[in-house]
């Protein structure tokens, strides 16, 4: 979501599950066609393609049940998914992915608490300033001296006991980061993305170019800390509202690449040095693209998918009276010069109701061997499979989706949305976390694929 900024022993609030927890609830079935054929579905109704359906779903639960404990970013490892929350962090058991169970729920507020996993730690971006860094701090001024927003660093050890480790104040916060390993496999690091600036605040002054990257010691993470801030967009033009920064960074490591999605334009990046990023290219899009909100590479590294966020993720933008080329994604091919050139852009083909925030957002590759097939979600438009194989046609596989949450306008549906050993999980806003299956030719090859952890914003070859 993008939207502008409001702006020692450390304990965390850990809610233990018993082994004896209620499961997950049944998956819901549908209420009328599932091929989309009679219109928008009504309040609360789901619909889906035949080839795709919901096997389960773990609604949210205390203490993440306030009116804005809303659900966001995913990571996965192992039997886990790790799921980010206003409130804090879930991590659930999917080791049966059918009938998934939370095993903890970490009280620790903070916006929006985008989350990654890498061994042992677990990391969350918190971009609003807060009275301190503690997991009791409140929403703080962000003029005031104190104010505190960055990273937290978690262990992750004991899946069902994560403790507080660490907190790194980074400048404007951290609305997103993607994790990038080091050289050796002592020290990670983290790409800190976040807006800014914003004048008369004490953590984010005028002109925020940059990011920030925080050097982690596996062996020794109470040790963190930002060791760079690259400015890497000296004297470009401003984005939406005015916003420098990045909002999102993804890393491919084994391609020494990242492409970042940086409000005003797209950027590609070489990371060869993790320390030293350099910028390879800069690509606008005035005419379509709003608010460049995250990236994706192909398996292959030829192409990245740049999503554009228009109206940050609160408004309505799958009409019928929208263009099919502005909320949508916009593939790009990369040249062996490393240059960006596009080719052409995909948009769910289905129109929403005026009652649902719908535009593009997070989701990452369908690990299918020889093809480029992504999963991804669309706040209230659902969650969309769809195949770029062809650059400049692409074409949906499947969806699921649910209808409005009511008469007005409200924010919900599909934060995140990403594959993972067989499965898709999509974070809902309001709903918890679905586990929906799909059986197609198309994305069956992408069965035999196993992964051992995912963080979506740093990517490694299947």
């Amino acid at each position: 979501m993008s939207r502008p900024r409001l702006k020692a022993a450390l304990v965390a609030t850990v809610v233990l599950l018993a082994p004896a927890c209620a499961p997950a609830g049944p998956a819901p079935s549908p209420t009328a066609a599932t091929d989309g054929t009679d219109g928008i579905p009504a309040r609360d109704e789901i619909r889906h393609s035949p080839n795709m359906k919901v096997v389960a779903n773990v609604p949210l639960a205390a203490p993440f049940d306030g009116p804005d404990d809303w659900g966001t970013d995913m990571a996965f490892q192992g039997r886990y998914a790790f799921v980010g929350n206003y409130g804090g962090f879930t991590v659930h058991d999917i080791g049966d992915p059918e009938h998934p169970k939370a095993v903890a729920r970490v009280k620790c507020p903070g916006g929006q608490n985008d989350i990654s996993v890498s061994g042992d730690l677990l990391f969350l971006s918190v971009d609003e300033p807060r009275t301190d860094d503690t997991c009791a701090s409140e929403a703080g001024d962000p003029a005031a001296a104190g104010a505190w927003e960055g990273i937290r660093v978690f262990d992750i050890s004991d899946k069902a006991h994560p403790r507080y480790l660490k907190s790194v104040r980074t400048e404007c916060g951290s609305h997103t980061h993607a994790v990038v390993p080091g050289k050796d496999a002592g020290t990670v690091y983290l790409y800190v993305s976040s807006p800014g600036p914003e004048p008369d605040t004490t953590n984010c002054a005028p002109p925020h170019q940059n990011i920030s990257i925080v050097a982690v010691p596996v062996g020794d993470p109470g040790e963190a800390r930002v060791v760079a801030k690259p400015e890497l967009f000296a004297g470009r033009a401003a984005g939406e509202d005015g916003l420098g920064g990045c909002h999102d960074i993804t890393v491919y490591p084994e391609k020494d690449l990242a492409a970042g999605a940086c409000f005003g334009d797209g950027v590609l990046l070489d990371i060869s040095d993790p320390v030293r990023p350099k910028l390879l290219q800069t690509v606008r899009d005035e005419e379509n693209f709003s608010i460049w909100h995250s990236a994706t590479f192909n398996n292959d590294g030829t192409k990245v998918v740049f999503s554009d966020e228009m109206g940050g993720g609160v408004a309505a933008t799958c009409l019928p009276s929208v263009s099919e080329t502005k909320g949508a994604d916009a593939i790009y091919t990369l040249t062996p010069e490393r240059e960006l050139v596009r080719q052409g852009y995909f948009k769910i083909p289905r129109a929403q109701d005026a009652q649902e925030n719908c535009v593009a957002h997070n989701g990452a590759l369908v690990p299918v061997p020889g093809r480029d097939v992504m999963v991804q979600g669309w706040y209230m438009g659902g969650v969309s499979v769809w195949d770029f194989t062809d650059s400049a046609h692409p074409q949906e596989i499947a969806y699921f989706e649910r209808g409005p949450l009511a008469p007005e306008l409200h924010l919900g549906g599909s934060w995140s949305a990403y594959y993972y050993n067989g499965y898709i999980y999509s974070s809902d806003i309001t709903k918890g976390l679905d586990v929906l299956r799909v059986d197609d030719p198309r994305t069956d090859p992408a069965k035999a694929v196993r992964m051992e952890e995912l963080n979506a914003q740093s990517q490694r070859s299947y």
